[in-house]
Formats: C-alpha cells, structure tokens, sequence
C-alpha cells in the first residue's frame, strides 16, 4: 500500500512531530511505502494564484477553478510543487492528514495544499466525480490530529462542540467529496498539558489505530443515491451531523 502522510505543524519536536515518526516506522514496518509532504520543511506555498499554472487559460479574469480544469486538461500544466504533490497523492492508497487543530481547522499551510492540490480536473470534476463517485473510491483517508482542549470539550455539550461537527468540513467537505473512504479520526486530546506517561499512552493508542488502518471501517456518508439533486430524497434517513444527525454522544 502507498501511504501519503501530509504533516502540518513548525517543529518537528512536537507532538505531531512523533505522530509522523511514528507512522513512518510502524507503516514502514508493516511493508507499506510511506511518503511525508513536510509542508513547513518544504516551505510549502499556501496561497492558490497565477503561479500555480504554466499557462492562463484566462489572462483577463483569474479563477482558480476555471484554471485548475484548464491546466489538468493541458496535461497537467501545474507549478512543480503542485505536480509533485498530486503525483503522491495520485499515487496514495491512504492518505492521512496530520496536523495540529488550529481555530478548529486546518493550520493555513495545509489548507493551503488542499486548495491548490486538491485541484478541479484532477480530484474532482468534470468526468472526475465526487463523493461517493469521486476519483479517489476505494482508497482510504484519515485525519490524525492534536488538539489544545481535552476530550471533554469536544463532547456534544462541550465548550468546543462535537469533534465530528467540527470536523465536519474537513471529513466530509474535502476527503469525502473527492471520494476517499474517510476512516475515523485518531486524536490525541491536550498532549501539551498532560505528563509523559499520557503523552507514552497517547502514542500507543495511535499505534494500534495504524496497525489496523486497512481493516478499520470507515465512517458512513450518504452516497448521491440518497439525494434527489442537491437534497436528501424523502425517507431517506441522515446518516451524518451534515444532513441533521444529531452529533455522536448528544
């Protein structure tokens, strides 16, 4: 299996650090090829512009969109970093983001790689599809992420609500919809405000987690069969916090 691990975070003796060593050497171990996009190594630029494409299909009036078609049908007319991260990507039975939970997102380096990776005419789009149709069916995703706020604030009646509502627009708004059978999260809750022995705990815990990372089910997401356009077909019961679930521990 190829594995992509795409790691955000600006010292690499953080926590997230050794999340990334660790699936590099369990995954490795397990006879997998593990790549790591180190966007802060790589200085990975983060904002989507004229210099991500070779050649403007439209000088005049820049759209991202538009311009991402246009270069995949060129033949795939990226910037160098862009091709060589979508050429990993491409290539990637797994993909797991690692990554720090920054303002309940993505730090702004790597939702910069989904904005500029992620690109119309390659993962989604077009003849491409999306979601349960997405290019990227049958490969599996996983988000692997830390957090400054224990466990309970991310309950369903915590101060920061609950994690699969605020993990929603990345579970569901980028891995799910260009197709990836998206796994469960692993989280390691507060590792800065814990001693050691947690931190040594937490560690283990996300060992097993990519130990069994190819049998793991992975979280149910509506497929376009449930929908009728752009909204779920009468009776058809939500599946998910996205279409009125009420969130998991509620």
């Amino acid at each position: 299996m190829n594995v992509l691990v795409v790691y955000a975070h600006p010292e690499p003796k953080s926590f997230n650090g050794a999340m990334r060593d660790l699936a590099v050497r369990v995954l490795g171990g397990m006879g997998h090829d593990v790549n790591v996009s180190d966007l802060y190594a790589l200085d990975f630029k983060a904002t989507a512009d004229a210099e991500d494409f070779g050649t403007l299909a439209n000088p005049d009036f820049f759209k991202v969109q538009a311009e991402q078609s246009a270069a995949a049908a060129r033949g795939m007319d990226f910037a160098p970093d862009i091709r060589h991260q979508l050429d990993l990507l491409l290539a990637a039975d797994l993909l797991i983001l690692q990554f720090p939970l920054w303002w309940f997102g993505l730090p702004a380096i790597l939702k910069g790689w989904v904005d500029r990776v992620f690109a119309a005419g390659v993962t989604y789009g077009g003849d491409v599809g999306w979601f349960s149709k997405g290019r990227f069916r049958g490969r599996r995703a996983m988000v692997a992420m830390t957090t400054g706020g224990g466990a309970d604030s991310f309950a369903a009646d915590g101060l920061s609500g609950a994690l699969d509502v605020v993990l929603w627009p990345i579970q569901n708004g980028m891995l799910n919809f260009v197709g990836f059978d998206v796994l469960p999260p692993y989280i390691a809750y507060s590792p800065a405000r814990v001693d050691a022995a947690a931190r040594a705990a937490l560690l283990a815990d996300y060992e097993a987690r990519l130990r069994a990372v190819e049998t793991t089910p992975p979280l149910r997401f509506h497929p376009l069969e449930d929908f009728d356009g752009r909204r779920l077909k009468p009776g058809v019961a939500p599946l998910t916090v996205g279409q009125g679930l009420p969130p998991r521990g509620s």
